[in-house]
Order: structure tokens, then sequence, then C-alpha cells
């Protein structure tokens, strides 16, 4: 069938809007007609090749549409449901039989070689083979056939514009919190950056009952929003300094959890230089790889600090984006707040608008 979609063709330049062939659903695929989907870094530094899937490519990873066709082994959802879409996996590796889907023995290939296990792309510009099944989806385009362990149900009722970026940077923000540093009621953590990552991760750790959450960035106008969404302290690390201020705000104690969502290896080695005795300091961000960071390990032996990289918030997407639904709906999540929309077409001004930090969750609408 015929589909639109917006392709990437080559590092730092604009997404064309483009009409492509569209193969049909394998058995254990399932075909999707896209309402939305998030704007997401991820997408822009595999455009730019920091991450090597291979161009022209049909990116996106955060769609929520309806069911249009399901393939003879899909028994998870069917014709009309509506749908989330979020990582692939394999499914049969220790990693994923142990519950641990982001860290699959095949993530990469599943995720980013732009083709499905076998070498096929569902995506043709008349005899060019396009790259497809980023995420398992490629959801920047109207219709999609995507991996069935990239499919989350949701209820019909739910607004399918507002659910998109659930299925990574909203997840991977809260899954940090919740899932992988499991933050305590009544405990201090730190984020770095204010985008939807670090937002979802500051709207978790209220969720939780920390008490205190300090929120840090170089954008006063995000920082505005990050007390809105439950930070007790804001930082903008551009003016002020950020260890003597977390040393106020702490009583000289540290903090317990640090959370870097930059990527950014003085920003990472901040994090770990401000936690308390028994501190984790986690990397959520996405630094181009042979990345490296420097950390401090003589005098702070002491402090029995831990470091831990996380992928995808250590979720289940099938059992923790009902859970932020839930949140959602109870007021505790308030995704609405970080996000704008943009119709389709309009994909390189949502980038741009992401970019700059005019908008911290950029929404494409069909």
């Amino acid at each position: 069938m015929k589909v639109t979609a917006a392709l990437a063709t080559a590092p730092k330049t604009p997404f064309e809007i483009v009409d492509l062939s569209l193969d049909e659903p394998r058995p254990d695929e399932v075909r999707v007609k896209l309402v939305a989907t998030g704007v997401c870094h991820t997408d822009a530094i595999v455009r730019d090749q920091v991450y090597p899937t291979p161009l022209p490519a049909v990116l996106g990873h955060e769609g929520a549409g309806v069911v249009e066709a399901v393939g003879s082994l899909v028994t998870s959802v069917a014709v009309g449901d509506s749908v989330v879409l979020s990582a692939n996996s394999c499914g049969v590796c220790g990693q994923c039989m142990a519950g641990r889907p982001a860290y699959c023995a095949d993530f990469f290939g599943r995720n980013f070689a732009g083709a499905r296990s076998d070498g096929s792309t569902a995506l043709r510009d008349g005899d060019t083979a396009i790259s497809s099944h980023f995420f398992g989806q490629s959801s920047f385009a109207t219709h999609v056939n995507v991996a069935a362990r990239s499919v989350v149900k949701v209820d019909s009722e739910l607004p399918l514009e507002l659910l998109g970026p659930l299925g990574c940077g909203l997840q991977t923000g809260a899954g940090a919190v919740i899932n992988s540093l499991q933050v305590r009621a009544g405990s201090s953590i730190a984020v770095f950056g204010t985008g939807a990552v670090g937002c979802a991760a500051l709207m978790a750790a209220a969720a939780v009952g920390a008490t205190t959450i300090i929120a840090i960035d170089i954008v006063d106008s995000r920082l505005a929003t990050a007390k809105e969404l439950g930070a007790t302290h804001v930082i903008n690390s551009r003016t002020m300094d950020v260890a003597a201020e977390i040393s106020q705000i702490t009583r000289e104690l540290g903090v317990d959890y640090a959370l870097d969502t930059t990527g950014i290896p003085a920003v990472l080695r901040k994090g770990a230089d401000i936690l308390g005795t028994g501190g984790t300091v986690a990397l959520v961000g996405a630094p181009a790889p042979g990345t490296e960071v420097s950390f401090e390990v003589g005098a702070s032996l002491l402090k029995g600090w831990h470091f831990r990289t996380i992928i995808e918030g250590d979720s289940v997407p099938q059992v923790f984006i009902p859970q932020l639904i839930q949140l959602w709906q109870q007021g505790k999540f308030p995704l609405e707040k970080l996000s704008k929309t943009f119709a389709f077409t309009e994909i390189n001004d949502a980038f741009d608008a992401s970019a700059s930090g005019e908008v911290i969750k950029s929404i494409l609408v069909f």
C-alpha cells in the first residue's frame, strides 16, 4: 500500500515528506494507522548518524494509533484496538525472559538496523529499499508494519494524540526513577536536564514521594515547568554553582540519587560528585559510542556510591505504560504540560522547536 512518510536522507538535513510503498505485515507483525507520534532526541542523533541506522530511513519511535491488520501469529491485539508503540526485543534471550527486554541480546539489531531480522525492509521508494522498523516501528509515516513486541494495547477512550511519548522518552525518565533506581519516599534526587526524559523523571519522583527533587538545566522556562511538575528546587547551571547549591539544599549530605539525561561527560561527573553516602548516579542520555567519563575514586571510596546505565527505564512496555497511564489519570503524571502538537508535515519545525528548548515534547499529529 502507499503511505506518506518523513524521510531522513542525510545527516543534519531536513526530513522530506514523500510517498512510499509499504509491504504486507509478516505473521508476527501488526499494521497500525498512526494517529500521532512523538519527536525524540534519539531520532535526531540517528538522523545525524551518531548511531549508524542506514539512510535513507523512516525514523520515529513514539507512535500511537489504531490496528488495521494483524499477522497470523499475533494474539495480543486485534483490528480496531488502540495501541501505543515502544521498543522491540526478541522475547527469547535470557534478558528478555528475565523481564529486561531493554537489554535484549539483539536490541541493536531489532531497533537500529533499519530492517527486519531477515534483512528485509517494509518500505520502498520504487526500486530503492528504505530503512524501516526503527525501534520495531518507524512511526514517521501514516501507516506502519510494527513488530508485535513493540505494541501495547490501551483503552480506546484514551487520547492517542497525547500518549505516543510514553513509548520511549517518558517511559525512560519515569522508569529510571521507579524501576531502575527505585527512588524511596522521603529521599532526595537531582535530575540533570529538563527535557522530556528529565521532566518524566521529576513527575515520577514526585509521584513516589521523594521530598527533595532538584531540577538542573540552563533554560529558565524549562525550570519553571519543572517546578509545576513537582521539583522542589531548581538550579540554572549556567549562572549558579551546582555543587554549592546542592550542598546547601541537602545540608551538606548530598543527594540519594542523581540522574543525568544529557549524556554530557562533565554533567555525569558532576552527578557523581554531588552524591551522598550510598548514593547512585545513573545515565539515561545517549552519548556517542566510545564516549568516556572520569570519576574520582579516592576520597569518594568512603561514600560507597553506585553508577549505572539505563535503557528504556528498565521497563516491560506492556506492563509499565499502562501504569503510567493510570498515574496520568490520577493527575500524578501530567504529560500534557510538556507537549505541543504539530501537523505531521511540520516535522522539521517540531524538531527545531525541540532542539532550541522552546518545546519540551513535540508531538506530530496525522
